[in-house]
């Protein structure tokens, strides 16, 4: 399926009108930001959960690539990495490595930008140090890591939760 456009397609494409991009200085500047950014995640269908959940979540964006679901160069991730600390905006790295649990993230309240890696491989070695620091999921099962789009999940409702957020009416 060459028009995919992607190393990981799922068997089924749809045609629509690309998505307009957001200006990413103008994301960091608005009102309480938060944000998730995406470091090498290439599954579509990732790509796909991810964004829905942000969404729901009522983060302010997501930085993704511009023009398919492959990782940012590592060059571009710190890039933007940096661009946000200079806006004073916290950039939280998810890592297994983390030494603070997710569920402690005491700046969600704060504008934030949460980075997550690539399933297998993780944050690149450059993320993890430009970001202002790493979290964890605390993973008292018999598993010792979880899906990308899981762990967003996990990430981005605590955001909310510590946001005080209430519940979407629906």
């Amino acid at each position: 399926m060459a028009e995919a456009r992607t190393d990981a397609p799922q068997g089924v494409l749809a045609r629509a009108e690309p998505v307009a991009a957001a200006d990413f200085d103008a994301l960091l500047t608005e009102r309480d930001p938060f944000l998730v950014a995406l470091d090498g995640v290439t599954d579509p269908g990732n790509l796909g959960a991810i964004l829905r959940v942000a969404g729901a979540a009522g983060a302010t964006g997501v930085v993704i690539p511009r023009h398919r679901a492959a990782p940012l160069t590592p060059a571009a991730v710190p890039a933007a990495l940096e661009r946000a600390v200079r806006a004073e905006v916290w950039t939280v790295g998810l890592a297994a490595e983390g030494t603070t649990s997710v569920f402690d993230l005491e700046v969600a309240d704060r504008p934030v930008m949460l980075v997550l890696g690539a399933e297998g491989r993780g944050l690149a070695r450059l993320t993890r140090e430009r970001c202002d620091l790493l979290a964890a999921i605390p993973m008292p099962g018999a598993g010792d890591s979880l899906n990308v789009a899981t762990a967003a999940a996990v990430a981005c409702f605590e955001v909310v939760r510590r946001r005080g957020a209430s519940p979407a009416s629906g």
